[in-house]
């Protein structure tokens, strides 16, 4: 099983994910926000990305305001830097921030939930075990669901034969598997 938790894996992995480790480095967002305990969540990590798909780090901190100010500090000049608040989202405040960074688009996704506990984290864990038990054909199924615009989570729903909401139905899956507790 992959550590997420430092992102050393990628250096062994496609050229897209060395890039992605080489483009983290660059920006050094783990050391910079590491009082935000961010961890590198998506597609990228497990394989599945598409030509659009962005660096995606979930951060932790109640205090909203000193989030936005401390990544401001570090990359508010960088482009297309945008900082969007979410009223709500599972009942929890969440901001997001973007910009872009060489070839990627990056995304912070906080809220005061532990990452590990973020519903994002949850999901690659399980896409990452599901992915493992499947077939290359099935990750490359996934690919190309992704490329005709469906999302990652309604992709694996859909091959797994997941009704109702793709987002939930991932999370009872792999509970129910035990890919995660």
């Amino acid at each position: 099983m992959i550590n997420f938790k430092n992102i050393s894996y990628l250096k062994a992995g496609t050229a897209r994910q060395r890039e992605a480790h080489k483009a983290l480095l660059e920006l050094n967002v783990f050391e910079r926000l590491k009082n935000f305990n961010p961890i590198l969540v998506g597609t990228i990590p497990i394989n599945i990305d598409v030509e659009s798909s962005d660096l995606d780090i979930i951060c932790q901190s109640e205090n909203h305001e000193g989030f936005i100010k401390a990544v401001s500090a570090e990359y508010g000049e960088l482009s297309e830097f945008e900082v969007k608040e979410i009223v709500s989202y599972k009942n929890l405040k969440t901001t997001i921030i973007t910009f872009k960074y060489k070839t990627f688009p990056i995304e912070f996704f906080v809220q005061k939930k532990q990452p590990e506990k973020q519903d994002s984290y949850l999901h690659m864990l399980i896409e990452y075990q599901v992915l493992l038990k499947e077939k290359e054909a099935f990750r490359l199924k996934i690919i190309d669901l992704k490329e005709q615009g469906l999302k990652t989570e309604p992709a694996f729903a859909k091959l797994l034969n997941l009704g109702g909401n793709p987002y939930e139905e991932l999370l009872s899956y792999g509970l129910q598997k035990g890919y995660i507790s």
